[in-house]
């Protein structure tokens, strides 16, 4: 998914308020970081980084210290992370990736989304290839730090981009195994990260008119509503 396209989709669902649907979402993250690798985030670097993504969205502290604490009790559910690939209409192509308790329930819901937007879910490892995987790390503008000593020194870390968006916002990709070490990297330098994630990015993105975008992102907003996906990729531009 490109990042315009991105950057479209989050501002329509700051608007129509469906990011505190995300909320569950990052939760579940954290619960199962927490289950399992520890409570402690300085002894667990996946718990590390699920915090700080939900603070990022402004998700309270007591609802981050409920679902650590969560992790240990004998009722939490087992998550299991699973993916979908799938075709629908002009040619897009969605991976969607979830975190779930009932992967029956999950793949029949997920499928009843593609089959009613007049598309359909395809083998796992169909439309995977055409995605690059990337280590993605958004650091707010900081005086004094130099992007470009920045990139040099990270290098032998894995940094293989470094980009500064218009409102400030710096933002560095590499390869999806260079994750902890980019990771690593960042907090030695005492660089405060905003948000980190992995993200999958088309090889070759398509382009879609006005109309075809409305009725895409309508089976865009229906996948992400469901509570067990965590996130969705497609080959828009």
């Amino acid at each position: 998914m490109g990042r315009a396209f991105e950057v479209r989709r989050a501002a329509k669902e700051k608007r129509s308020g469906k990011v505190s649907k995300l909320f569950p979402k990052l939760l579940k993250i954290i619960t199962m970081a927490a289950k399992e690798g520890g409570e402690d985030p300085d002894m667990n670097a996946s718990l590390r980084t699920a915090i700080q993504n939900a603070k990022s969205q402004n998700v309270p502290k007591d609802n981050i210290q409920n679902a650590i604490k969560r992790a240990t009790s004998k009722d939490v559910e087992s998550y299991e992370l699973v993916n979908y690939e799938g075709k629908a209409p002009h040619g897009v192509l969605i991976f969607v990736e979830c975190a779930t308790d009932n992967t029956t329930r999950t793949v029949a819901n997920v499928k009843s989304y593609f089959n009613k937007a007049g598309g359909q879910l395809v083998p796992n490892g169909s439309i995977e290839f055409m995605f690059n995987r990337k280590a993605v790390f958004e650091i707010e503008e900081t005086e004094g730090l130099d992007i470009e000593e920045l990139e040099l020194e990270l290098i032998d870390a894995g940094l293989e981009e470094i980009e500064q968006e218009e409102d400030g916002m710096i933002i560095m990709y590499g390869d999806y195994t260079s994750f902890g070490t980019l990771q690593e990297a960042l907090e030695e330098r005492k660089i405060v990260v905003s948000k980190s994630s992995l993200k999958r990015f088309a090889t070759a993105p398509i382009h879609l008119n006005e109309e075809q975008t409305e009725e895409i992102e309508k089976l865009l907003d229906k996948i992400e509503d469901d509570d067990d996906i965590q996130q969705v990729f497609t080959n828009i531009e």
